[in-house]
């Protein structure tokens, strides 16, 4: 049985945010720092993989929590659950690569399973992926899930593609931020799938933000900057609020159609 909620459907405002070139600014500073922030607990705290999971899969529960209780859109409490989703991926990503002992590939091969069965379980229940339709509690539910997942797996690709695939951290940076523009191009001049266009776009900004973060906090032997973590996290954090406050923040129409450009029209 549906509630009263779920029948209403699209009369019911989102709440996620539009899908502008905002979204995308803050999504690649927020997956920076969920990598910095997760290293700063794990590595330099050391809590270790497992503890640190812990912490932030309990914080990220809390926030899902709030954000599906939540009547409407709140920016910054969409953007800190964004914020403990791509932490918790960091942490259960190294725990998953490294702890468990399945390595990069392993890793990144399980995390895109659970990624792929996401999604599929969320088209066989209610009809669509669509991030225009997440209007309903179960919706929300399923967008966090596969959220979660997403950014974890992004941080197992992250990692492979700059350590074992030897491309190191700027390598690794630039082919992601490569395959973000051919998302860009596709959806700007195919009619290729909105909807696939964004899950990939939002799933390639999280390795994008791992081998950014990891440049500015590994080891210079390693190839990064060997910044303070905890200080780098700080600088993120300010700057995504800043942003925040700055760019504009409405729930409003995102790639909602599969052939179709959206609108990218003011809420009055």
């Amino acid at each position: 049985m549906t509630t009263a909620r779920e029948q209403m459907g699209d009369a019911v405002l989102a709440k996620v945010p539009a899908i502008t070139v905002g979204f995308w600014i803050i999504k690649v500073l927020a997956t920076t720092l969920g990598e910095t922030g997760g290293d700063t607990v794990s590595m330099t705290l050391n809590w270790g993989y497992l503890a640190a999971t812990g912490l932030f899969a309990a914080i990220l529960v809390a926030l899902v929590w709030a954000q599906i209780a939540a009547s409407r859109f709140h920016p910054f409490l969409y953007w800190v659950t964004i914020v403990a989703s791509t932490t918790a991926g960091t942490t259960m990503a190294d725990f998953a690569t490294r702890s468990l002992g399945i390595g990069y590939t392993g890793g990144s091969l399980l995390l895109l399973s659970l990624v792929l069965i996401s999604l599929f379980a969320w088209h066989r229940t209610m009809g669509t992926v669509n991030v225009n339709k997440i209007v309903t509690p179960r919706a929300e539910t399923f967008y966090w899930i596969t959220i979660t997942f997403s950014q974890t797996l992004g941080t197992a690709l992250g990692d492979w593609l700059a350590d074992s695939g030897g491309f190191g951290y700027i390598g690794a940076a630039a082919v992601f931020s490569g395959a973000l523009a051919i998302c860009a191009a596709l959806y700007w001049f195919t009619s290729t799938s909105r909807v696939g266009l964004f899950w990939a776009a939002f799933i390639l900004t999280r390795p994008l933000g791992a081998a950014v973060g990891d440049f500015l906090d590994k080891p210079t032997d390693h190839g990064g900057l060997a910044l303070s973590r905890p200080l780098a996290s700080a600088v993120l954090a300010v700057a995504i609020v800043l942003l925040i406050m700055l760019l504009p923040q409405r729930a409003g129409q995102h790639p909602g159609s599969e052939n179709k450009k959206p609108e990218m029209k003011p809420v009055v």
